[in-house]
């Protein structure tokens, strides 16, 4: 590894500081009230609070929004500031609108959620089972990957696993938990218990869909990837998990549509085949995660608004490139 420079140090020590939840967006108080009046409130009204305060939000927290400018600054260096402030905000109301649908989906009628659908389609999910070796659903910090799960589980039927690392604040952590429980999500935590892997290897085993994030590194878990024409770190788990299980990967999108309907995109399916003897396994295991960093930049730069990201992405990557 590369010794960094005195000034880079002091970046990456700042950076450190400023953990991925640690925006505000999400702490118990803003999350809990969300919940709540999400639950109660008209839709309209509820659209209308989350305009407003984003609004607030964007203007008020200005190191986040600086970092969520700076991240589009790296994929879209040909805009230009106010351009990138408008698309700030816009990122800010897109992620707050995905919130409210995803509550409100939790107690919404199925037929009524189906009808807000376009072009679901099971197909993919019963082909890629037949196949016998489970799935890893593998998608980002984009779209509404939460309201994703409701899908699954609600319109579709599917058994279905998630594995994510808790949350910083203890109250956000348990209603989160709880609304995944009442759909009947079973919830591995990432580093609660060291036999995380087997467990998720036994799902896979059991022809399970097992849903992951993979665009936030942890630790020595990462695998360098190119991203939007940048280097980057990846969660390395996923292919390395269907690596050693046989499972696909499949890279699933859930985008919300200006007219407020939602349509699920999959790319094609990676299959992270096993190294011959001999052969380079981490070199097989960067092939895949390279193939969901493309799937993920493609849509970052058609849907830029639906990346959330509020925190400095590029500059908290590792220096081992």
């Amino acid at each position: 590894m590369a010794t960094p420079t005195p000034q880079r140090a002091r970046e990456l020590d700042a950076i450190k500081k400023i953990r991925w939840a640690e925006h505000g967006l999400n702490n118990e108080l803003i999350f809990t009230a969300t919940y709540h009046g999400v639950s109660h409130l008209p839709v309209r009204l509820s659209y209308g609070i989350g305009k407003f305060g984003t609004w607030l939000a964007c203007k008020s927290m200005r190191r986040v929004t600086s970092a969520v400018m700076d991240n589009f600054r790296e994929v879209f260096p040909e805009l230009s500031e106010k351009k990138l402030a408008s698309l700030a905000l816009l990122t800010y109301r897109s992620y707050a609108y995905d919130t409210i649908d995803f509550i409100r989906s939790l107690s919404r009628p199925a037929d009524e959620l189906a009808r807000k659908m376009i072009d679901l389609d099971r197909a993919i999910f019963d082909r890629l089972l037949a196949e016998g070796k489970g799935i890893l659903l593998v998608a980002a910090h984009f779209g509404s990957w939460e309201l994703g799960a409701v899908i699954l589980r609600k319109l579709l039927g599917y058994p279905l696993t998630m594995v994510a690392l808790p949350e910083p604040s203890e109250g956000v952590n348990r209603i989160r938990s709880d609304m995944r429980t009442s759909l009947g999500i079973e919830l591995l935590e990432v580093r609660q218990g060291i036999d995380t892997p087997l467990q998720i290897r036994r799902q896979l085993a059991d022809n399970r869909i097992v849903a992951m994030l993979l665009d936030r590194h942890l630790g020595r878990d990462h695998v360098a990837v190119e991203f939007c024409g940048k280097d980057a770190h990846f969660l390395k788990t996923p292919a390395l998990l269907s690596y050693l299980s046989g499972a696909p990967m499949l890279p699933a999108w859930v985008i919300r549509l200006p007219d407020g309907r939602f349509q699920c995109l999959f790319d094609e399916p990676v299959y992270t085949e096993r190294a011959e003897r001999g052969g380079d396994r981490e070199a097989t295991l960067r092939r895949a995660t390279q193939a969901m960093a493309d799937s993920l930049a493609a849509k970052v730069r058609q849907y830029p608004h639906l990346w959330y990201q509020f925190y400095p992405f590029w500059k908290s990557q590792p220096l081992e490139f």
